[in-house]
């Protein structure tokens, strides 16, 4: 039987984001929406921005800190390759824009042309809908 790993003590968005950067820290369970509950509520009652590439999706949140949730359907992206990689990108621009985040549950839904596009393209897309997100 295995021992339950310590539970994490509540961190600053600084020091999410900081601990993000390291490797191995990755995408941490406290800064994701883990449960359709949270999706709902998201979808219900959103502000809402979007380009060519992405839908994002904000709602107030409940905990100290935004959290990121992500739909990449296969019907926009048929290919496992292009999805994982276009959630790669949103994952990794969310957590360098963590710190400036206003504490808000984020939905980033993926339209088709995001699997056509570059990472930069992806990147630049991402940074305006966080900048509208901001504190």
């Amino acid at each position: 039987m295995r021992a339950a790993a310590p539970k994490a003590a509540h961190a600053s968005p600084l020091e999410l984001s900081a601990a993000a950067s390291v490797p191995g820290k990755g995408f941490p369970r406290r800064v994701r929406l883990t449960k359709p509950g949270e999706y709902q509520r998201v979808f219900a009652g959103a502000k809402r921005s979007g380009d060519r590439y992405f839908t994002v999706l904000a709602a107030s949140a409940v905990a100290d800190h935004a959290r990121l949730g992500m739909a990449v359907s296969r019907r926009n992206a048929p290919r496992a390759v292009d999805r994982n990689r276009i959630k790669r990108v949103v994952r990794e621009s969310f957590r360098e824009h963590l710190a400036d985040l206003r504490p808000q549950d984020l939905v980033v839904i993926a339209k088709p042309a995001a699997k056509q596009a570059s990472k930069e393209e992806l990147r630049r897309a991402l940074e305006k809908h966080w900048q509208r997100f901001s504190r």
